[in-house]
Parts: C-alpha cells; structure tokens; sequence
C-alpha cells in the first residue's frame, strides 16, 4: 500500500474525530500529515512526533496525530502517511547546479571501466551531435581503468570535427580532442598557465589532458548556450533534484549566468527549488554592487555568497600536499593563487558583508586557509562571519582542532570518501591517510560540519551521502567495516548535517532544518526509517515524497 496516499476526506476525519472545531477552534490548517514517523530535526536519536500540519507554507503545528483534529477544517487536505519516516528538507550545502543539469542530457562517461568503454561512448556521442555543437560533460575517472590518464589520440579519429571537451569527475580536469584544441588555440607551444598544466607526452605533444587553470582556456572556446537553453536545463535539474530528497541547494557557480537563470525562473513562478547561490570570490567588489542595487532575495532565492579557491584535486593531483604524491613523486600539487592575494580577496568579500567560502583539500591547502581566516576574522569589522571551507579533505592533527577554535565550518561530502576510498591510498601512502575525510574527528572536536554531494562530481543524493558518511564502505566492496573506520558517525549526525547544520551555514537557522511551528514546511517522506535499520540497508531507502513550502515538488506514486 502506498503510504502517501489520502485515504481520509477532511470531513471524514472531522467525523472520527468528533472533537476540535467548536467556536473557539484554531486556525485551519491548509494540510495535514498523520501517522508517520517524524524526526523534527532536534537532538532525539529517533523518532519524537507523528504528525504535523502545514499553513501557508510553514509548519504550523507538531505532535502526535489525534493532536491535529484541531487543525482541520473544510478545506483541509488530510494525508495519512502510514508509518512512513519523515525528515525536515534535506539541503545540499554544495553544488554545480549549472554543470549538474547539463549532464543530466550529455554525454555519461561515470561508470566507463575500461579505455575501449570510454571511446566508444564519446564516439556514439559524437556521431549524434547536431552540427556545431560539442560533446561535453563525461565525468570519467580514470581509476576505473588502472590510473592512466586518457589522450586525445583514443578520440580523435571517432570524432572528426565534432569538437570534445569532457570532464574528469572532480572537475579539476578536462580531456579534449584535438579539434577542441585547436578551437581553444592550444598547441606544443602554449606555456602552462598559472595554477594549470597542460600535459605533455615524452615529445612535448598536448595530450588533450588539461588540468585546473589550463581548462579555463578550453572554457573560453566552448558555445555558451542561450538563455532559453539554460532555463529549460534549470528545469530539469530541479525535478530532478526533488526527486532526490533535496530542498535547497547552495550553488557554488563559476559565473553570474546561474543567478540570472534563477532570477528568471522567479519572476515567472517557475523556481521549483530553494537556491541559495554562490558567486566567484574573485568578483566580490561585483557582488557587493550587485546587492547594493538588487538586495539579498527572498527564503526561495538568495545570494550573497562568495566561493574561492585554495588547490585542485586529489584525483588530478592537484590538491595542495606538504609532500610529493607517492604515485606521482615530481608533484606535490599547488596553490591556485598566492596566498596573500587569497587573504586579499577574503578580507574584501567579508568586510563588504558577504559570506566567504574557499575550496580546501590538500593538508597544506587546509592549513594555509584556516590562516587566512583566522587572520581576517581580527580584521575585519563584524563578527558573524561564518567562514566554510568546502571538502576540508585532508587534514593536518592541528587543524582539526582549529575548525572549533576559529568557528569554521567544515563543508564536506561523505560520497567522496566511499569513492576515493577505493584509491586513494596509492596518492598518499598509508601514513597521509590519517586526517582524510575526518569527519567524525572534527565533530568529536567540537567543529560543525554540514554535508552536500559537489553534484556533478557525486551523485545529488543525500541517502547517499548519509549511508557513506555512517558506513564509510567504499563502492569497490572491499571496506565491509568501513575505511577509517574511526571516522564513522552516527544517522543522527549525518541527519543533522544535512538539516539543521546545513541551515546554520546557510544563514537560514531561524527558519529551515527542523520541523517546528514557524518553520518553512520543507519536509522529505522516506520509504524506511534510518534510525531503525541496518546503516548498510540505508542506501536502498528510497524519496516517496518531497515538499517544499508545504508544497509538493516530487511525489513517488507520481
């Protein structure tokens, strides 16, 4: 039986209840949630209410479901749930929403295991683009098939003219075919820029491999698509995101065109998500005109945020080590900018009343940061900072400590972890893997950690994230008890992660992450109640229904 159906009439259940509606009674409710199981989002390890009511998108009333007859009246929509779990909205504290979209109509290259796999897609690609189009998207890795990077001579002759640019999964790195290449104007003579490289085989040839910075060059050549192009994608993207659990996403956007997008949507009613989005740090003197002139939004579409970077990857090799690779000796990746032109740009966003958050992983990348911060919050001249850094990947003993002592949020994605697992090891050697993906040691420390998926780079999927972050079990199987296994945590901590932490770090705690009287009525129904199974069954739960302001935006039986 479907546990969202409506099985009762308002009126019929004014009847069975007989009580609530006298001449006194109290607001009507415009719907009403009962006999489900209801984590409000506190501190409970487990279920503490069983129904709820939801007025004018907020949650009007929370208790146990003989408690909301006051609440109904003629044109009270009653749901009966039927046992089904209920969590407040699950917020995604980082994504590409741009990137994300779009791949959910490119080219999938996330599960090719082998060279042959990976030709052969992005040539049946290539063989259906329309004319002047490119084939983008991808997110391979390359770890599937052993760690040999790809090269432009496995495409090119499956491609032609159709010009390639696909993204390694971590987004730090692009493999391009040569016809993208010369779009872009990249040959043999072209320097690396600061904070990329172009890889080169033994004769000095670009194999099609650029990483970092380098594909900022490859960014310029590719056809921007057309607003109406945007819109549509947008669409999607938040259907689909719906259809995950997730009720609000943090957008970690390269550009402005997202914002726009999202403002666009607005306008016409058509915005379907809670968006908070972020812009590039490096244009925070633009951001704080842009708020100037348009505000800060509303609670469904905000801005004001600002996201930097320190490193690249650890699968590119790119994140900022104190020592080389043990894979790759020649390198110990590399900042991306100068650290006092970081300082600078963080010092600005956060005098000018923005919100700063940087993208760490590597050790040195973490520490370098957490010096920033600490030296800017002395300087400046407010105190509600709320500093992030995005991964918070790899860190040093020292640091662990500093995300309570400094107040920083550590912003991370425990999908990583079950993925990177498989591997990592060969990157850092088994004495660098203490301090990796820590977060049951931040929070033992005191730190505040909240969860998202980096979407595209993982999956949108929060059960996702939550059975990575309490199993830690890495996708190839062989970590049945768990990789670093010091570093599990509780359901309850990998719930409020994504609620009520994610809330905090968003602003937003006064209003989102708890179902609670006043609170806007963003609420997820999930198939299994996570408390009460087997952690490792929490990946097969499954969304049976996704509200947003009291209103539906994904419903299972739909």
């Amino acid at each position: 039986m479907n546990p969202l159906k409506s099985i009762f009439t308002a009126g019929a259940l004014l009847l069975v209840a007989a009580c609530g509606q006298g001449p006194d009674a109290t607001e009507s409710a415009d719907r009403v949630f009962t006999h489900g199981q209801v984590w409000t989002g506190g501190d409970a390890a487990g279920v503490d209410a069983e129904a709820f009511a939801v007025k004018d998108g907020r949650i009007l009333a929370v208790g146990a479901s003989t408690d909301m007859a006051a609440y109904i009246g003629d044109g009270t929509e009653v749901v009966d749930l039927q046992g089904a779990f209920v969590v407040p909205g699950l917020i995604d504290n980082h994504v590409h929403f741009f990137e994300g979209s779009f791949t959910l109509t490119q080219v999938q290259l996330r599960d090719a295991a082998t060279p042959e796999e990976f030709t052969r897609r992005i040539a049946e690609a290539a063989a259906k683009a329309p004319a002047g189009t490119w084939v983008l998207g991808g997110n391979w890795d390359h770890e599937l098939w052993g760690g040999e990077l790809p090269d432009r001579a496995w495409i090119d002759e499956v491609t032609g003219d159709v010009p390639v640019s696909v993204n390694r999964l971590d987004g730090h790195m692009v493999l391009a075919n040569s016809k993208a290449l010369e779009l872009a104007g990249i040959d043999a003579t072209t320097p690396d820029p600061e904070g990329g490289v172009i890889v080169r085989d033994a004769d000095g040839r670009p194999t099609g491999v650029l990483k970092d910075a380098a594909m900022f060059m490859m960014d310029k050549a590719v056809p921007k698509p057309s607003d109406a192009r945007m819109e549509e994608v947008f669409k999607m993207g938040m259907a689909y995101a719906a259809k995950m659990g997730v009720t609000q996403v943090h957008d970690m956007a390269y550009n402005y065109r997202s914002l726009e997008t999202y403002r666009r949507l607005k306008d016409r009613d058509e915005l379907a998500l809670r968006i908070y989005a972020f812009t590039p740090l490096e244009e925070w003197q633009r951001m704080q005109g842009y708020v100037a002139e348009h505000g800060r939004g509303d609670d469904m579409l905000r801005w004001g945020g600002l996201k930097g970077f320190v490193d690249g990857a650890l699968g590119s090799t790119t994140a900022w080590m104190y020592e080389p690779y043990a894979d790759a000796p020649e390198t110990s990746g590399f900042p991306l900018l100068s650290m006092n032109e970081l300082q600078n740009r963080v010092f600005g966003g956060a005098q000018a009343g923005l919100h700063v958050t940087v993208h760490g992983i590597g050790f040195q990348a973490n520490d370098k940061l957490l010096d920033i911060f600490e030296n800017v919050a002395a300087r400046v001249d407010r105190t509600d900072l709320r500093f992030r850094i995005e991964h918070a990947q790899h860190l040093s003993e020292s640091a662990i400590k500093r995300f309570s002592e400094l107040d920083v949020t550590a912003s991370m994605h425990p999908y990583h972890l079950i993925d990177d697992g498989r591997w990592a090891v060969k990157r850092l050697g088994e004495d660098r893997l203490k301090g990796t993906y820590a977060i049951g040691s931040l929070m033992r420390a005191g730190g505040r950690v909240t969860f998202g998926s980096d979407w595209p780079v993982a999956p949108l999927d929060p059960i996702m994230g939550i059975y990575a972050a309490v199993t830690r079990q890495t996708l190839d199987g062989a970590n049945p008890d768990g990789w670093i296994p010091d570093e599990k945590i509780s359901v309850l901590e990998a719930l409020r992660a994504y609620t009520v932490n994610n809330a905090y770090a968003g602003y937003q705690e006064d209003k989102l992450g708890l179902i609670k009287p006043g609170y806007l009525a963003d609420f997820v129904v999930l198939s299994d109640n996570l408390f009460a199974i087997d952690p490792v069954a929490i990946k097969d739960v499954s969304v049976l229904r996704t509200a947003i302001g009291g209103v539906d935006r994904y419903r299972a039986e739909d």
